[in-house]
This record gives C-alpha cells, sequence and structure tokens, in this order.
C-alpha cells in the first residue's frame, strides 16, 4: 500500500507541474456559451485547449476562426486557431489525449421539472471509454448536490480505473454571465471543490492561469451547493420585484421609481429589476435541481417554489396588460390583433433565447388569436427547441421605421441596446413596455405603456 500511495503522489505531482508549466493540453466538452469562453480563456493565458462536441458544426467553425456566439469576436478565435491554441474536434476517441476534462454540457429540466442528468451521464459515458491514469476530469454543468461522486463518479470507474488513485476528479461551477463585458471568464473567481486533497489541488493548479482567484471549499457536493445557492439568490429576488411591480402598479406607485431611488441606499440593499418572465439556462432552471434533491430529505422548499410561481407568473399578467392596453387604447382585443414582439433574447445584448419568456409570451398571445411576428437585432432565426416547436425557424422582421406603424401594438420584451427607442415610439401605435427600455432610453410619450 505504502507503494501505491507514493505512486499516487507521483502521478499527481507531476500533472500539477503540467498545469503550472502550461504544458498541460486541456480538453473542454460541449463548446456552447458556457465551454467555448472557457476555451478561449485557457487559451489566451498560454495553455493548448482542444474542444469536444457533438455538433459539427461548432468545430468547423471554429477551425475557420469564426466565432457562432455573438459576444464572442471572431478576431479572438482566429488569432488561437492560427496560433495553434485552439483546436476543436467530434472524434470523442480522442478523450484520452488531454490532461484535464472540463464538462461543461446541459443539465436542464424535464418536463415534470425533475433533473434531466442525460447529458451528463452520456458524456460520463463517453469518458470512461477512453480515461487513462493520471488524468483531471472535472464537472462545471450546474447540478444538485451529490452528482459528481454520487452519478458522474461511478460512470467513469466503470473502466476499471479508481478515482483519487488513477484519474482525479471535482466540480468548478461555470459562472458564465453572456454579454457582461465587466466580468468574462477570465476575470471571474472559480469556485472549486473536490473529495479529495490531491484532486483539489490539481484543479487550483488548472485554474489559477487563467482565473483572477480560485475558491476552495471542502467538497464536491459543496460547491455543487455554492451555484445553487448563487442562482436561487437571484430568483428569489426577481419572484420579490416582480410582485411588488404588481402591488405598486394596483397602487398607481412606479416600482421602477422606487427601486431607482432605494439602490441609493450604499448598504442594506441589492437592485433587482421585474421583467415578463425568466430566462437564459440558469435562474428559471437551478433551482428546481434544489427543490428535487431536498425531496429525497423530506425538505419542502417552500420559499423556493413560491418564487418559482411567482415568475412563472409574469408572462400571464404581461399578456392581460397587453390586452387591457389595447382595449383602453385602440379599442380593440388581442383576438386578430397585430403584435410585434421586440426581443426573443432572453437578456439584452445577447443571441442566447434559452428559456426566453419572448417563446413563451408568442405562443400565448397566438392562443388568444393574435398575429404575432418578432424583431430582434441579435437573433435573425428562432432556433429549434423541443419546448417551443411551433417557433421553430421562424425570421426576424427587417427593422423599418414604417412598418412599425402598422402593428396594433409594439411588446417590448428585451431591452437590447441597438434597438432606437425613441424611432419605435414616434411610429408604434402602442407599445408595452415589460423592461422600463423606454424610459431608460430617456424616451417619454403617451404611448407606451408599462407591464
Amino acid at each position: 500500500m505504502d507503494s501505491r500511495i507514493h505512486e499516487n503522489r507521483k502521478l499527481a505531482q507531476l500533472l500539477k507541474e503540467r498545469f503550472e508549466q502550461k504544458a498541460a493540453l486541456i480538453g473542454v466538452i460541449g463548446l456552447g456559451y458556457v465551454g467555448l469562453p472557457i476555451c478561449i480563456a485557457a487559451a489566451e493565458s498560454g495553455s493548448k485547449v482542444l474542444g469536444f462536441d457533438v455538433d459539427s458544426a461548432k468545430p468547423e467553425a471554429l477551425a475557420q476562426g469564426r466565432s457562432y456566439l455573438n459576444h464572442i469576436p471572431d478576431d479572438r478565435i482566429a488569432r488561437l486557431v492560427r496560433e495553434g491554441r485552439l483546436t476543436a474536434t467530434t472524434d470523442f476517441s480522442r478523450l484520452s489525449e488531454p490532461d484535464a476534462l472540463l464538462i461543461c454540457v446541459p443539465t436542464p429540466l424535464t418536463p415534470h421539472l425533475d433533473p434531466d442528468l442525460s447529458f451528463v451521464v452520456s458524456t460520463g459515458k463517453k469518458i470512461a471509454a477512453h480515461l487513462r491514469h493520471g488524468q483531471l476530469v472535472i464537472l462545471e454543468s450546474t447540478t444538485y448536490p451529490g452528482t459528481t461522486t454520487d452519478v458522474l463518479r461511478p460512470i467513469l470507474e466503470t473502466n476499471g480505473l479508481v478515482c483519487d488513485w488513477d484519474f482525479y476528479l471535482a466540480f468548478s461551477p461555470e459562472r458564465e454571465d453572456p454579454g457582461n463585458v465587466e466580468f468574462s471568464t477570465s476575470r471571474i473567481p472559480k469556485v472549486i471543490g473536490a473529495d479529495s486533497a490531491e484532486a483539489q489541488v490539481l484543479a487550483a493548479a488548472l485554474y489559477d492561469h487563467f482565473v483572477p482567484k480560485t475558491v476552495k471549499v471542502s467538497s464536491s457536493a459543496t460547491a455543487e451547493a455554492v451555484k445553487l445557492t448563487e442562482n436561487i439568490f437571484r430568483a428569489v429576488n426577481i419572484a420579490l420585484v416582480n410582485e411588488l411591480k404588481l402591488i405598486y402598479g394596483a397602487m398607481g406607485i412606479d416600482v421602477w421609481e422606487v427601486i431607482e431611488a432605494a439602490k441609493s441606499k450604499p448598504f442594506g440593499y441589492m437592485p433587482f429589476y421585474p421583467g415578463p418572465g425568466l430566462g437564459g439556462h440558469c435562474i428559471p432552471i437551478d433551482p428546481f435541481y434544489l427543490t428535487w434533491k431536498a425531496r429525497e430529505y423530506g425538505i419542502a422548499t417552500r420559499f423556493i417554489e413560491l418564487a418559482g410561481q411567482i415568475n412563472s407568473s409574469m408572462p400571464h399578467h404581461v399578456v392581460n396588460e397587453l390586452a387591457r392596453a389595447l382595449d383602453v387604447n385602440a379599442g380593440c382585443g388581442l383576438t386578430r390583433a397585430r403584435i410585434l414582439v421586440l426581443g426573443v433574447a432572453y437578456k439584452k445584448n445577447v443571441d442566447d433565447t434559452r428559456e426566453s419568456p419572448a417563446l413563451r409570451l408568442m405562443e400565448m398571445l397566438e392562443a388568444r388569436g393574435a398575429e404575432v411576428r418578432f424583431y430582434d437585432p441579435f437573433v435573425s432565426v428562432i432556433p429549434k427547441t423541443r419546448e417551443h416547436k411551433s417557433l421553430s425557424d421562424r425570421r426576424s422582421e427587417a427593422w423599418d421605421p414604417v412598418q412599425l406603424g402598422t402593428y396594433d401594438a409594439i411588446l417590448i420584451t428585451t431591452d437590447h441596446d441597438k434597438v432606437d427607442y425613441a424611432t419605435l415610439a414616434l411610429h408604434a401605435k402602442l407599445i408595452v413596455d415589460t423592461r422600463n427600455a423606454c424610459r431608460r432610453a430617456g424616451v417619454t410619450s403617451q404611448n407606451v405603456v408599462p407591464a
């Protein structure tokens, strides 16, 4: 046993030195909104990166020096590819080549709001088929506490290798915020959790070269809980301001004015903003991972579930407000009304439509008999999704000030900065604004109604 311990320590030390000397090859599995920024951050720090994805279009685009994410410019990709720092493939038999494998695959929900770990499981099986001695595997996908140890580890060990003896395993939650120019991957501290000291040291040695700080916690489950806590915090506070919007609106009080004044307090308050519903790959989904896991311990997550109910109800509120505004301002209802939805991305200045409330709103409006089209300067075509199949492949309308006046109402669901709100207000018959976009752009008009 002493010789086995000595061999294990030597293996870990050699891998640590490769990370510290930037001599290691880093593999990233999943080249989407999380994986591609990590590839870039690691490659720009001087490491060599090999990306893996089942979608051949992604490696093909990268090989040509092209970015497929709006907030990442082509020139960053092209330079790294030209220098040999970044390559990508669909050949998963090459998983044995990297010294570290970072798993950045989706963790969605089932229709019944249960965790869907199918992408993590299938990726784990692919890795297990090619896992070799001395590799470090890190899960970055958001999930419930215990996934790394109870789900991923047994899969990886099916090839006969033993975790923390033959290979190492850790969890480090992604913290991507697409479109945030202030906090890119290389400027965000990285939380690291592992169930062995060796794995934690190795994960820190890997990340220390391309993030400003690594924050070590006592276990992979703790690190998984950190990520859920961050996103539950946002979901609950967004639900709070959404509820306040309804209450203050009934009182004739402008919730946006309230928030702006409240945030002048330098302590004890943090501003959150209401909207038409939650979107993105984290906030609408992650809280339910903890809700599901808590049932195993007989605990009801009442606060989290209440927040989910409030946020999920916001599209209904928006539809009702739009119908009321049409009735009051245009003397017509939603049936046969021509509606232009402005913005289908889930947040401003990105092309990401995942879980966007705009998609649900479009379906709800059409179910009420409205003719619905959309304009988005970042999204030319709505991608295929299993949740909104009827909207797949719909194309954005062109920005035409004259055509704006042909719609009975414009529904602002995403507050993109590229939109000319002054021109919008000048030509539109009615604007229902769920984001306070017009007023923030300095546009005040009788035809703008908050929702």
